[in-house]
C-alpha cells in the first residue's frame, strides 16, 4: 500500500498483484507531495485487510482511496472488492476502483457506500453481449457458470434481460459447473459437450475459467464454432493459454493503458470531488471524513461525484457507483494477435468492426471450422433485399443480419440482408446447428456456364468458395449436374408481364352492347321491314289508301309514305319528340304499337350494357406459352412484338435451349434487370418481359399504381423451384432437406410467403370506381356525329340534284310515276301549299281570339 500525502488532500493507493509500485509520481491534476509510506500487504484475507485500513485511517484523516487490481487475486476469501464496499460503506470514504477486476460487477448493495467503479457492471456487459448477438441474429445460447461471487445476480440478468424480450431468445442450458470437485475435469468435460448451443456465456473466476477451458478444449467445444462469451470484472484480464478460439469480452475503453494512468484517472476523480467540496463548505467547515473503522457516521457527499470530466471524457457516476456515460469495447481473442477491438459501445449505440468475427479470414479463404459455413447469395428482391448498415452505429436493424459485399484489394464492405430467403436462412441455422457468413456475389449472377467456367452463386459453389447458395436460384439439370439442390422451398418457373393499358376505350364502344348482327337485324331488316308492313297495312286500309296511291293525290287523301313510315319507327325507337305522321288504319296502328313495345325492351337492354362498355378497357394481350405465335413470329404482328430478359439466367438459358430463334430475336430487348424492365415497360419501350415467375408476381403485386401485371393471373410456364445449392454429396444436403420440410409441414413456408410475396396489387382484381366521363369515353359518339355530317352532305346534293328534278315528273306524268307517292311525297307548287298554309294558320289564330 502506498499512501500520497498533500497539503490539503490525503488519498491512499491499493495496488494488488501489482509488482511494480509507482516509482514516480504518476501525472495528476494535484501535483502530490512525495510518499510518506508505503507498505505491504501479504495476506489478503479479511481479517488482515481490514485491520491495516484501520491502522491507517485512524493514524491520519483520509479524503478517498485509489484501488487499482488488473487480476483478481486468487485467495480463498474471493475478491477484495466487496471489502473495501464494506468499508466503504462503515466509513463513508469515497473509494475508486480502477483496473478490470477491481470492480464488484453488479450494483453495490452496502448502503451508504462511496464505491465508484470504472468498470462494467455484469448487467451492462449482458446488454451490450446481447446486442451483438441480436446483430447476427444468434438468438440461442446457453449460460455456463461456476459459483462463483455473484452467479446468482448473473443469472438474474440474463433471464431478465431474455423473458422481457420480442427477440425471441432461445436459452438452451444452464449449466453449473463445480470446478474445485471435479480435480479430473471429466464431469466438466461431460457437462460441456451435452450442451448443443454454439453461444455460450460463461461467469466463474480467473482459476476456474483456465479449467474450464482446458476441459472445453477436451471436450471439442474451444473451436471456431463455439463462441465463448467473458462475463464478469473476474475474466476481465484473461492471460493467453488455453483460451477457446472465438472468445469475447467487454472491457471499459482503455483497459489496454498501463496501471499508472488508470491510477492516475483515480487520483483526478477523487480531486475534483474534493475541490467540488470545499468550494461549497471551505477548507474548515463542511463535513468531515471519518477517522476510524468503529464510527456509525456517514457523512458521504455522492453528488460530488455526479459532474466530472476529465481530458474531455465524462467520468461522472450515477447513484449506483458506476460511469453515468460508459465507454466500452468489445474485444476477441485471435490467435497469434492476442486481443483486438471489434465493437464500441458509446452513449447506449452499439458499433461492430466488420467482420466482427476475425476468426472469418480473408475473402476465399476457407475456414476451419466443421459448423460454419459461407453463404452466397444475390440480391433480388423480396428474396433477398439489400440495404446500408445504420449510419449512426454501423449495425443491422432488426431482422436483418451483416452480409459483406467483397471489394477488390480493399476490406469487404458492410451491408445488411433481409427477405424472404434470409430468414429462411436464419430458421435453417437454428434447426440445423450451424453458423455462417453471408456475403454478395460479385461474379455474374445467379450463375451461367461461359466457356466452360460457372460463374454467379453457381461458381462460388462449384470452385468451394462457398459452402452453400441462397436466394432466387431455381434448379434446372444443367446446374443440377455440378451442384446438389435442397428440396424446393418455392414453386416457381417462367412468367410473362406486360403492362396494363391506359385505359383508352374503342371508338365504337358505343356499339358493343349488341353485336354487329344485331345491329344489322335491328335497322336494316327489322326497321325497314316493319317499316314496309305499316305502309302495306295503311295502302289496303279503307281509311288510308284503299288499295290506290291516286287517293293520296286527292284533297284529304293519305299522305302517309314508306319515308314517313321509317322515320316514324325510328323517333319511336329513341323516344325523340320529332314532327311525325301517323296512319290511318286501324291495323298499321296496332303494327306501331307492337313496334313500340320492341322498341322499349332494345333501348332497355341496350342503356343496361352501356355503361359496361364505355368504362376505361384495359387491354391484356395473352399469350398461350412460350411457343405462342406471338413470340415465334413476333415480325408477323403490327408493329412487331418487343419482348425480353434478363441474360445469363434459367429463363434465357431455357429459351436459348429451346427456341433459338426467338432467343436470337430478343437479344436487342434484354434488360439488365427487372426494375429496367418494369420501368420499359411502362413508357412503351417493351411490350412483354419474360422472366422467374416468383419474381414477376412480386413485383406485380407490388408495383406503384398497379400498372403492370403477369398474364393469366400468373400463369407459369416450365414449373420449377427454387432451392439451395450445396457441393456435390454435402453432408450438408439431408439435414436441410429435412428442416426444410419440417418448415413446410410447420407452415413457416406460407407465413414467410404472405410476409414478403403478398402485395396489394392483384391480376384478377377487379376495381369499381365512378369517375367523369372524358372525352375517351365519347370520341366513338363524336366520330359517329362527324361521319353523320360527312353523309348529310351527300344527302343535300342528292335531294337537290333528284328531288327538283323529279318534282317536275311528277307533274307531267299520267299515272306512270305513281308508285312513287309510296315512297315520298313533293309538291310541284310548293310556295302554294306555303301560302295554303299560313291561310289555315292565321285562320286557326282568329277563332283562338274568338274564344
Amino acid at each position: 500500500v502506498a499512501m500520497v500525502a498533500i497539503p490539503t488532500l490525503s488519498l491512499l493507493l491499493v495496488l494488488a498483484e501489482w509488482a511494480g509500485l509507482v516509482d514516480a509520481s504518476p501525472h495528476l491534476l494535484l501535483r502530490p507531495s512525495p510518499r510518506e509510506r508505503d507498505a505491504g500487504v501479504n495476506d489478503s484475507s479479511p481479517k488482515t485487510v481490514l485491520s491495516q485500513l484501520c491502522e491507517l485511517l485512524a493514524a491520519r484523516p483520509l479524503q478517498g482511496l485509489v484501488y487499482e487490481e488488473e487480476r483478481p487475486p486468487r485467495t480463498a476469501w474471493g475478491p477484495l472488492a466487496p471489502m473495501l464496499e464494506f468499508v466503504s460503506a462503515q466509513t463513508g470514504l469515497p473509494i475508486v476502483a480502477v483496473g478490470g477486476g477491481a470492480g464488484l460487477g453488479r450494483m453495490p448493495q452496502e448502503s451508504g457506500s462511496v464505491f465508484l467503479q470504472f468498470s462494467s457492471s455484469t448487467a451492462l456487459q449482458l446488454e451490450v453481449i446481447f446486442e451483438v448477438l441480436e446483430e447476427y441474429d444468434w438468438t440461442s445460447f446457453s449460460v455456463v457458470s461456476t459459483r462463483h461471487h455473484g452467479y446468482q445476480d448473473f443469472l438474474s440478468v440474463v433471464e431478465g434481460l431474455t423473458d422481457g424480450s420480442f427477440i425471441g431468445w432461445e436459452k438452451k442450458s444452464v449449466v453449473i459447473l463445480n470446478v474445485t470437485d471435479d480435480p479430473g475435469g471429466a464431469r466438466t468435460r461431460r457437462l460441456l459437450k451435452e450442451n448443443e448451443a454454439q453461444v455460450r456465456l460463461l461467469y466463474c473466476s480467473q482459476e476456474e475459467a483456465e479449467l474450464v477451458f482446458r476441459a472445453a478444449w477436451a471436450a471439442g467445444q474451444a473451436g471456431a464454432s463455439h463462441m465463448w462469451f467473458a462475463v464478469g470484472p473476474a475474466l476481465s484480464g484473461l492471460g493467453m493459454e488455453n483460451l477457446p478460439r472465438a472468445l469475447f469480452a467487454v472491457r471499459p475503453q482503455g483497459w489496454r493503458d498501463e496501471p499508472r494512468r488508470r491510477i492516475a484517472r483515480g487520483v483526478s476523480v477523487l480531486t475534483h470531488g474534493a475541490v467540488a467540496m470545499r468550494k461549497e463548505y471551505g477548507t474548515t467547515g463542511g463535513p468531515n471524513f471519518v477517522t476510524n473503522c468503529m464510527t456509525d457516521a456517514n457523512q458521504t457527499q455522492r453528488l460530488y461525484f455526479g459532474n466530472i470530466t476529465l481530458g474531455g471524457r465524462d467520468y461522472s457516476f450515477n447513484s449506483d457507483g458506476y460511469l453515468a456515460n460508459p465507454f466500452l469495447d468489445v474485444i476477441s481473442w485471435t490467435p497469434g494477435r492476442g486481443w483486438e477491438d471489434v465493437g464500441w459501445w458509446e452513449n447506449g449505440v452499439l458499433r461492430l468492426r466488420y467482420p466482427a468475427w476475425s476468426r472469418y479470414g480473408p475473402f476465399l479463404k476457407p475456414p476451419d471450422d466443421a459448423q460454419h459455413l459461407r453463404v452466397v447469395t444475390l440480391e433480388e428482391r423480396p428474396f433477398v433485399i439489400v440495404e446500408l448498415a445504420d449510419p449512426a452505429s454501423g449495425t443491422c436493424i432488426r431482422d436483418s443480419v451483416p452480409c459483406r459485399r467483397p471489394l477488390n484489394g480493399v476490406a469487404p464492405m458492410k451491408q445488411c440482408c433481409k427477405g424472404f430467403c434470409i430468414d429462411i436462412l436464419k430458421r435453417l441455422a437454428k434447426i440445423v446447428g450451424f453458423t455462417y457468413d453471408l456475403y454478395l456475389v460479385t461474379n455474374g449472377k445467379h450463375g451461367k456456364k461461359i466457356d466452360g467456367v460457372w460463374n454467379g452463386m453457381i461458381g462460388e459453389v462449384v470452385y468451394k468458395r462457398a459452402d452453400m447458395a441462397i436466394g432466387s436460384l431455381t434448379i434446372n439439370e444443367e446446374r443440377s449436374e455440378v451442384v446438389d439442390f435442397s428440396v424446393p422451398f418455392v414453386e416457381t418457373g417462367i412468367s410473362v408481364m406486360v403492362s396494363r393499358s391506359n385505359g383508352t376505350v374503342s371508338p365504337s364502344a358505343f356499339l358493343e352492347p349488341y353485336s354487329p348482327a344485331v345491329w344489322v337485324m335491328m335497322f336494316v331488316m327489322c326497321l325497314t321491314v316493319v317499316a314496309v308492313t305499316v305502309f302495306i297495312f295503311e295502302f289496303f286500309s279503307p281509311v288510308g289508301y284503299n288499295r290506290s296511291l291516286q287517293t293520296g293525290k286527292k284533297a284529304g287523301g293519305s299522305t302517309f309514305t314508306i319515308g314517313k313510315s321509317v322515320w316514324l319507327l325510328w323517333a319511336i325507337v329513341f323516344n325523340n319528340s320529332v314532327p311525325v305522321e301517323n296512319p290511318r288504319g286501324t291495323t298499321s296502328k296496332i303494327m306501331v304499337l307492337i313496334w313500340a313495345f320492341f322498341a322499349v325492351i332494345f333501348l332497355a337492354s341496350y342503356t343496361a350494357n352501356l355503361a359496361a362498355f364505355m368504362i376505361q378497357e384495359e387491354y391484356i394481350d395473352t399469350v398461350s406459352g412460350l411457343s405462342d405465335k406471338k413470340f415465334q413470329h413476333p415480325e408477323e404482328q403490327y408493329p412487331p412484338l418487343k419482348f425480353g430478359t434478363v441474360p445469363n439466367g434459367s429463363t434465357e438459358k431455357n429459351i436459348r435451349s429451346n427456341y433459338p430463334d426467338m432467343h436470337q430475336y430478343m437479344g436487342k430487348y434484354n434488360q439488365k434487370g427487372v426494375e429496367d424492365a418494369i420501368l420499359n415497360l411502362k413508357t412503351g419501350k417493351l411490350d412483354a418481359f419474360i422472366y422467374d415467375a416468383a419474381v414477376l408476381n412480386y413485383m406485380a403485386r407490388k408495383d406503384e399504381g398497379c400498372k403492370v401485371m403477369t398474364i393469366g393471373s400468373g400463369k407459369v410456364f416450365a414449373t420449377t423451384g427454387y432451392g439451395i445449392a450445396l457441393h456435390k454429396n454435402s453432408r450438408w444436403k439431408r439435414p436441410l432437406d429435412l428442416a426444410l420440410l419440417q418448415l413446410v409441414g410447420d407452415d413457416e413456408i406460407e407465413m414467410l410467403e404472405r410476409l414478403w410475396l403478398s402485395g396489394i396489387c392483384h391480376n384478377d382484381k377487379i376495381e369499381v370506381m365512378s369517375s367523369k366521363l372524358d372525352i375517351d369515353n365519347m370520341a366513338g359518339v363524336f366520330y359517329m356525329l362527324l361521319v353523320a355530317m360527312g353523309l348529310s352532305l351527300l344527302v343535300f346534293a342528292w335531294e337537290h340534284l333528284v328531288y327538283w328534278k323529279l318534282r317536275h315528273c311528277m307533274a307531267t306524268s299520267s299515272g306512270k310515276l305513281d308508285f312513287l307517292l309510296a315512297i315520298s311525297r313533293v309538291s310541284p307548287h310548293p310556295q302554294e301549299h306555303f301560302q295554303d298554309f299560313r291561310v289555315k294558320q292565321q285562320k286557326q289564330i282568329r277563332i283562338f281570339n274568338q274564344k
